[in-house]
């Protein structure tokens, strides 16, 4: 490659090249894919003081709370519809639904937007913290729980000595009281 005097500007072809070097050198610094391929990744969030993993195929995407209208006659863990690029985005409290009690007020609450076949719907959480990764051999059955949430938890992972129940969005949606939001 030809060198330029400083503030010259590359050509298009320049620009691809380089932008080519450079995602290969980030790619030489990834774990080899055995290693990704022993590691589980989902998204983690709490939910009344319980911390617990999402699927990565499950959540669609992660919002902050959006403002919504509120809807007359249905049960009290429904929020209300929310507008959404075009879509009507009914949000349900996660936690209320479950009987932990409603999300705490503050601007750590998020929603994760659950689009599964005809389903198309929002969960407001306490918090969202981003990607978690576990390695896939620390994976523990469920523990029994008493709660509501013991059908939709598939397994466990313990990191410093917190428990992180796996949470399925998709079991969660094929539950037939979810789906019952009439009074």
């Amino acid at each position: 490659m030809t060198t330029r005097p400083q503030g010259a500007s590359l050509t298009a072809f320049e620009l691809l090249l380089d932008i080519d070097r450079r995602c290969r050198l980030l790619v030489a610094d990834q774990p080899a894919s055995g290693d990704r391929l022993r590691q589980w990744s989902g998204i983690g969030f709490r939910v009344a003081g319980q911390w617990f993993v999402a699927p990565m195929g499950e959540v669609a995407e992660v919002l902050r709370e959006p403002r919504s209208s509120r809807v007359p006659g249905v049960q009290p863990w429904v929020c209300g519809v929310a507008n959404l690029r075009g879509r009507l985005l009914p949000v349900m409290d996660l936690g209320r639904f479950l009987g932990l009690g409603s999300a705490v007020p503050g601007k750590q609450r998020r929603v994760l937007v659950l689009d599964h076949e005809a389903l198309f719907v929002g969960l407001l959480v306490d918090e969202v913290v981003g990607l978690q990764h576990f390695a896939i051999d620390s994976l523990q059955p469920a523990l029994p729980v008493t709660d509501a949430a013991g059908p939709f938890v598939q397994g466990r992972f313990e990191r410093d000595h917190d428990y992180w129940a796996i949470f399925s969005p998709f079991a969660l949606a094929q539950a037939p009281g979810f789906l019952d939001v009439a009074l």
